[in-house]
C-alpha cells in the first residue's frame, strides 16, 4: 500500500508552500499527479486527502459486489496497460492505481487524513492559502500554493441520496443507502428490498441474492442496461498473439473508443434504433412480458447513463428466483416494508436505497476570493473546468457518457501546458473571462436537461456554475470532440486574462 506517514504540513501558524497543491487521492488526483512528475519535473507539489489512503470512491464504497461500470482499457490511464477483465472491482482497481504510485514514486507526495476546510485567494500575493486539519489528530494546518487542482470528484462521500417517504421512521427493520455500508449488516437469509434502479442496484442485486432469502429491486422506472460478458475479444486474441501489453492496452482503448463513439451517435440520431439493440441484449436473458414491464425505459437512450452488467449477472439472478423486479411508486412506509400506489406491499427485513447520490461542488470548500465568499453558481464555466472570477484553479469533472479518466488525462495536459505558459509569460495569475463578443451570451444551467438529466445532477443544477451558448463556455460532454479541441486550445486567446 501507500505511505500513509508522509510527512504532515506545517502548524497552522506557518503555511507550507507549494507550485501546485492537487485536491484529492482518488483516479484524478493521483493521475494528476503523475502527468505533473513527468510533463513538469522539478515543480514541487502535494496531493492532499481527507480519507487514510488513495482510491476516492473505490475506498468509501464497501457495498458487495462494487466494480466498475465503464471498462478499464478507458476508465485505466492511458499511460499504465490494463491486463484483467474489462469490469474491475474495487480491489481489482485499488490494486492498479497503488502500482502507479509506487511505480512513480508518487507516495511522497500524498498527505492522507487532510481535510480541506477553505481555501482563500489573495490578489495581493496571487497565492491560495488551504486551511486543512489533520482527521486522526484535530491539527490545524495551512498551506500556500500558486494553483489549486481539484480533483476532488463531484459528489459527496460522507452521505449518499435518500428521498424523504412518508412514515420511514414506522418500519421496524433496517433502512441503508450503499454508499455508507456498515460491516455488521447481515443480510443472509433475510428478505431484502432493494430501491433504486441503477449502476448500483444493478450491482448489489447479484452480488447479495444468492445469500438472501429473496431480494426484490423495485424502482419508480425503468433503466437501460448494457449486458455483455466482461472479456474483451480483441485483448484475448493479441494476448494470443504474444503482443506486447502497452500495444494492447493501447489498441483495445482506441478501438472501445470507437465503438461507443458509434453507439453514442445512434443513441441521439437513430434512438428507436439504439432502444431496440439495447433491449434486444436483455431478451437474451429474460421473458418478453418481463422485458416490456420492467426493462423498456420512457426515455431515449443516453440521457441517463447506461448501466453495464457483466455476463447478465443481474438478469441470471432474476431468472433463477433468487431475485425478483417490482415496478412503482412509493405511497409509505409501512412496520413490514414499503406500501406502493398501487395497494401492493412489498415486506422487508433489510431496505437497501440504492437512490444515488449527492454532487458536492469543489468538495463543500469555502471558497473565498479577497475575503468575499465564492459562489460558484454566479461564475460562467470556461470548458467545464476553469471560471469566470476564480483565478488559478481548474476543476476536474469527467464525462457521463465515457470514462471519467478520459478527461481527467486531457485536463491534466491541459493543466501542465498552461504552467509552462505562464512560466514562459512570467505571470502569476491566469483567469477566464468573457470576450467582448460574449458580454449579451444567454447564461444557462451547467448542463441541458434535454440532454443528460439523472437526479443527483437536476437536484444540484442551481449550485453549479452558469453556462454559454457557445462551446469555450460549455462542458460538452463529448469526448471525441474533447480529445481534438483541448489539447488545441490557444492559451493566448482573448479568454484568457494573465497578470
Amino acid at each position: 500500500m501507500s505511505n500513509q506517514n508522509a510527512a504532515s504540513g506545517s502548524a497552522a501558524g506557518a503555511a507550507e508552500h507549494f507550485d501546485v497543491l492537487i485536491v484529492g487521492a482518488g483516479i484524478s488526483g493521483v493521475g494528476g499527479a503523475y502527468h505533473l512528475q513527468h510533463q513538469r519535473p522539478g515543480t514541487r507539489f502535494v496531493v492532499l486527502d481527507a480519507l487514510e489512503d488513495f482510491g476516492g470512491t473505490w475506498r468509501t464504497h464497501r457495498y458487495p459486489g462494487i466494480r466498475s461500470d465503464s471498462d478499464l482499457y478507458t476508465f485505466g490511464y492511458r499511460f499504465k496497460p490494463w491486463t484483467g477483465p474489462p469490469v474491475a472491482t474495487a480491489e481489482e482497481i485499488l490494486l492498479y492505481m497503488n502500482e502507479v504510485i509506487e511505480e512513480n514514486d508518487l507516495a511522497r507526495h500524498i498527505r492522507y487524513r487532510h481535510r480541506i476546510d477553505a481555501a482563500r485567494w489573495s490578489s495581493a500575493t496571487n497565492l491560495w492559502t488551504v486551511e486543512a486539519t489533520r482527521t486522526d489528530t484535530g491539527e490545524r494546518l495551512r498551506f500556500t500554493t500558486n494553483f489549486l487542482w481539484m480533483c476532488q470528484g463531484y459528489y459527496r462521500h460522507s452521505q449518499g441520496y435518500t428521498p424523504e417517504w412518508k412514515d420511514m421512521d414506522l418500519f421496524r427493520g433496517r433502512i441503508v443507502h450503499p454508499q455508507t455500508w456498515p460491516d455488521d449488516l447481515d443480510y443472509e437469509d433475510k428478505n431484502v428490498l432493494v430501491i433504486g434502479s441503477g449502476a448500483t442496484a444493478a450491482t448489489l442485486v447479484p452480488a447479495i441474492a444468492p445469500k438472501t432469502r429473496h431480494t426484490t429491486l423495485l424502482q419508480r422506472s425503468p433503466t437501460y442496461f448494457l449486458p455483455a460478458p466482461n472479456r474483451n475479444e480483441l485483448a484475448d486474441t493479441l494476448r494470443q498473439l504474444d503482443i506486447d501489453e502497452t500495444w494492447i492496452h493501447e489498441i483495445v482503448r482506441r478501438k472501445i473508443l470507437h465503438d461507443q463513439q458509434l453507439l453514442t451517435k445512434v443513441c441521439i440520431e437513430q434512438p428507436e434504433i439504439a432502444k431496440e439493440e439495447l433491449l434486444k441484449g436483455v431478451r437474451a436473458f429474460l421473458p418478453e412480458e418481463t422485458v416490456k414491464e420492467h426493462f423498456t425505459p420512457k426515455y431515449r437512450p443516453w440521457q441517463q447513463r447506461l448501466a453495464f452488467v457483466p455476463d447478465g449477472d443481474l438478469f441470471q439472478g432474476i431468472l433463477a428466483g433468487k431475485a425478483s423486479v417490482v415496478t412503482g411508486e412509493i405511497d409509505r412506509f409501512t412496520e413490514k416494508g414499503v406500501l406502493l400506489q398501487s395497494g401492493q406491499e412489498l415486506e422487508a427485513d433489510i431496505i437497501l436505497t440504492a437512490t444515488g447520490f449527492q454532487i458536492s461542488i469543489l468538495g463543500d470548500i469555502a471558497f473565498t476570493i479577497d475575503d468575499k465568499p465564492l459562489d460558484f453558481a454566479n461564475t460562467v464555466t470556461y470548458r467545464g473546468m476553469m471560471f469566470t472570477g476564480v483565478p488559478n484553479l481548474l476543476w476536474v469533472f469527467g464525462y457521463f457518457r465515457a470514462s471519467w479518466t478520459l478527461r481527467a488525462d486531457l485536463l491534466a495536459d491541459f493543466v501542465c501546458r498552461l504552467l509552462a505558459q505562464m512560466q514562459a509569460k512570467g505571470a502569476k495569475r491566469i483567469e477566464v473571462a468573457l470576450r467582448p463578443e460574449d458580454r449579451d451570451m444567454p447564461l444557462l444551467p451547467w448542463m441541458d436537461p434535454a440532454n443528460f438529466n439523472p437526479g443527483y445532477l437536476t437536484r444540484a443544477m442551481h449550485l453549479l456554475p452558469k453556462r454559454g451558448d457557445k462551446p469555450e463556455w460549455q462542458h460538452t460532454q463529448d469526448y471525441w470532440r474533447e480529445k481534438e479541441e483541448i489539447p488545441a486550445i490557444d492559451l493566448d486567446g482573448k479568454e484568457f486574462v494573465y497578470s
